[in-house]
């Protein structure tokens, strides 16, 4: 059975449509200001080169699991 949404107000899906863009606006803008940041970057290089070399641990190991 499909979700309806047919109860809501106006303003109810105002303001969940608001806070959609918002969140959206945010993390942009989030990404971009690590996108900018030449140290974010490095710190992405290297541990995909990390990664790609097989340095790392998995799930169990770190948590004993």
């Amino acid at each position: 059975m499909a979700t309806q949404i047919k109860d809501l107000t106006v303003e109810e899906l105002q303001v969940i449509i608001a806070g959609t863009v918002k969140q959206t606006i945010e993390d942009m803008l989030e990404d971009i200001q690590a996108f900018s940041n030449q140290k974010y970057i490095n710190s992405v290089a290297e541990a995909r080169a990390e990664y790609k070399a097989g340095n790392i641990k998995n799930f169990e190991d770190v948590f004993g699991v």
